[in-house]
């Protein structure tokens, strides 16, 4: 059974993703309020902290950075690497939906302190992104909610072509590259 995990801010279109991911059979894992929300809509999902036996620290800070998260990642589609996964208890995570803090923003509301600024720099949500574009060849990123539709019906028709987990790895590290080029410019003043 292909898994997912979600953990988005914005979470537009996501219930829909969802549920048309569940009725497919996928197992999905999500992070905090993403899972919240997917439970008050009866969708089956196992929430993060439950599946890497680690609870969210830090007041949300650390909720997805864990090696059952990215080496579910970040494994080759070998049998060694899927062997290792399978005896410490996890399995590959096949798809990523993701989408980050809004810095942008926030830094632009008029009188944002420096602490909230530095509060929405997101790490765990590009450190999603990043794991699952490098191994794109297994993993589909997702990080705009207007590719889902577009991936449900590639899974519906036989699965996700190798071009469109491509073009998606591409538009991820697009998306963590302005993100940092926003942070760094915010910093820089």
């Amino acid at each position: 059974m292909p898994t997912a995990i979600l953990s988005v801010h914005n979470k537009t279109g996501l219930v829909e993703f969802a549920q048309g991911l569940a009725s497919l059979g996928w197992t999905l894992l999500a992070s905090g309020g993403t899972a919240k929300l997917l439970r008050d809509k009866n969708i089956p999902v196992t929430e993060v902290a439950d599946y890497t036996k680690s609870p969210e620290i830090l007041g949300g800070r650390v909720k997805t950075l864990h090696p059952a998260i990215h080496g579910g990642l970040l494994a080759r589609p070998t049998d060694e690497d899927h062997q290792q996964l399978l005896n410490l208890g996890w399995d590959y995570i096949d798809l990523v939906a993701v989408n980050l803090y809004p810095f942008e923003e926030t830094i632009a509301k008029p009188n944002v302190t420096y602490a909230d600024a530095i509060e929405n720099i997101d790490i765990g949500g590009v450190t999603l992104i990043r794991a699952a574009a490098k191994n794109h060849e297994r993993v589909t990123l997702i990080c705009d909610p207007a590719d889902y539709n577009s991936v449900l019906d590639e899974i519906r028709a036989g699965g996700i072509s190798a071009q469109t987990r491509t073009k998606l790895a591409i538009k991820g590290f697009a998306s963590t590259a302005h993100y940092d080029t926003a942070i760094h410019a915010y910093l820089n003043k």
